[in-house]
């Protein structure tokens, strides 16, 4: 089981502050340096558009993470949580309306390799675990990458538009109290390189997709796929191999 946290419980906690429930939401570092350092760089560079705000956010948004490399872009009202657990290669391309959130106590966070690309919308988001995306893997809009353990996506993989990658659940065994209230288990899900899963495709927790699969649009993957397998269907179920006859 991961160490996942209840962070609606947490916010809801009346013992703190509004700012200190904010400040460990959100920044992730105690202390007013911290937060005011944060909540600048935002009002001075998230909203702004055009030209002018990619340009102010090449600036001044590696000040808040914990590695930025060369010619990165980012676009509008993009929403970095615990920034200083978000790493990033040289040639990434973060869309606008996209969330990263690094949040955890003892996690890791977000790595992003060089030349990956983040479509319009979407959410890569740890809760206590982390994420890895392999250089130049593309991500299309609107999809959601979440991770309670540890999920990673190999080098050069495509996810279309609307794909869920669902790194943890919900148990549900006991009916004496709600779902939402029992345990959080996570077991990942690594995803290898130069693979495509089609728009809509959701990839459950516990799930290794082997190098080269081809997944079909909407398909839900609740088990392992091997290498250079086309699989379609809910849930997911391989249909041919792509090499053919080859060994």
């Amino acid at each position: 089981m991961s160490g996942y946290r209840d962070i609606p419980r947490e916010l809801a906690d009346t013992r703190r502050s509004r700012r200190q429930r904010y400040q460990e939401l959100v920044v992730g570092r105690p202390g007013w340096g911290a937060l005011l350092r944060h909540e600048l760089i935002v009002l001075l560079a998230s909203w702004v558009p055009g030209a002018l705000g990619l340009w102010l956010r090449a600036k001044l948004y590696p000040r808040l993470l914990g590695a930025c490399g060369l010619n990165v872009a980012f676009g509008a009202n993009v929403t970095l949580r615990h920034p200083h657990k978000i790493r990033l290669g040289d040639h990434v391309t973060i869309d606008d309306g996209c969330v990263l959130d690094a949040k955890g106590a003892a996690n890791r966070g977000i790595t992003l390799g060089d030349g990956v690309f983040l479509g319009h919308n979407t959410v890569v988001a740890c809760k206590e675990g982390d994420i890895e995306l392999e250089p130049g893997v593309s991500v299309g809009y609107h999809c959601a990458i979440f991770s309670a353990s540890s999920v990673r996506v190999g080098r050069e993989t495509l996810l279309a538009a609307y794909c869920y990658l669902v790194g943890g659940g919900h148990d549900f065994a006991r009916t004496d109290i709600p779902v939402i209230h029992q345990e959080r288990p996570s077991k990942g899900i690594e995803v290898g390189p130069h693979c495509w899963l089609g728009a809509g495709v959701k990839v459950l927790d516990a799930v290794r997709i082997g190098r080269d699969v081809v997944v079909g649009a909407n398909a839900v993957v609740a088990d392992d796929l091997p290498d250079y397998a086309v699989a379609a269907g809910i849930p997911a179920r391989v249909i041919r191999d792509r090499r053919g006859g080859q060994a």
